[in-house]
């Protein structure tokens, strides 16, 4: 059967009977239109429950709801008015049922407990949308929206991970005294392993090497060596613990490393071994640089 969308569907539209009110509307197939008109509406609606609750969140005990708004959606036909008006109902849903919820999971992880103002989202909404009465432009309140929810997800997730970034500090502090670690002053450590001889990476250079990467608890959590192939990349498009170490390493030199975790990757949290505020250890060996040993 040809898979029909609504812009087909309004080619029929004006012969299809509909009844207002909360109930089904009753058939009456007369016509041959009649009878496709009403297969198409029950074709449509193959997974529409299941879309329903799962990704709109509707509760079925409220199917009747959902029908009167169905049957005044569909009987509006081109009032601009009321279109208006449910396309802001929608939205409005959206912000409720996906948007709100996604920011709290952004900003506060599974802390239930905590979630963003409804009232100030709506008024920055609104203001944004009719382009009156702001405090701010749009563009302005992207960039403060992007540091303050970084400052607040930084804040939430310390408190929750905090105890990694204290464990960090404690080992990379009693590393420091270990015979042959040596630290620049940006915190980073290493340890030659190799001390090589080859030429000296910039930050743009294109570095091939094989590294093996670990936590303090010595946890591999990836390997290149695991893998039997080099890595390629330049040297600034890491993690800023690994660029401090390249820039310093002449090719074929085979370092330790140790990061602390504001130079690896900080609140954030890297697949199932790298937990926020993680330091990290890996042992780096600079095959190339530029293509030169």
């Amino acid at each position: 059967m040809k898979k029909f969308t609504f812009a087909a569907i309004a080619a029929v539209s004006a012969v299809m009977m509909f009844a207002c009110g909360n109930g089904t509307p009753k058939a009456n197939l007369k016509s041959d239109v009649d009878t496709v008109s009403y297969a198409i509406g029950m074709a449509q609606t193959q997974g529409l429950k299941d879309y329903l609750v799962g990704r709109l969140g509707i509760d079925t005990t409220y199917m009747d709801d959902f029908i009167k708004g169905l049957n005044e959606g569909a009987n509006a036909g081109d009032d601009k008015k009321k279109a208006a008006y449910y396309a802001g109902i929608q939205i409005g849903q959206q912000i409720s049922n996906q948007m709100v919820k996604g920011i709290n999971h952004e900003l506060f992880g599974d802390d239930s407990t905590k979630t963003i103002s409804l009232k100030n989202f709506m008024a920055g909404f609104v203001a944004g949308t009719t382009g009156k009465g702001g405090l701010m432009t749009v563009d302005s309140a992207q960039q403060v929206a992007q540091d303050m929810m970084r400052t607040i997800k930084a804040k939430s997730m310390e408190k929750e991970f905090g105890p990694n970034k204290e464990a960090g500090e404690k080992y990379l502090a009693a590393n420091a005294k270990k015979e042959g670690v040596k630290t620049f002053e940006d915190g980073v450590q290493y340890k030659v392993i190799k001390e090589g001889t080859g030429a000296l990476p910039k930050d743009t250079s294109l570095v091939k090497v094989h590294y093996e990467g670990k936590t303090i608890d010595g946890k591999v959590f990836d390997s290149s060596y695991e893998r039997g192939k080099p890595a390629e990349f330049r040297a600034n498009q890491v993690i800023k613990g690994w660029t401090e170490a390249l820039v310093h390493m002449p090719a074929g030199s085979i370092w330790e490393v140790y990061i602390p975790q504001e130079l690896a990757y900080g609140e954030r949290q890297q697949g199932a071994d790298i937990k926020p505020f993680s330091a990290l250890i890996f042992k780096i060996e600079l095959i190339e640089v530029d293509g030169k040993k």
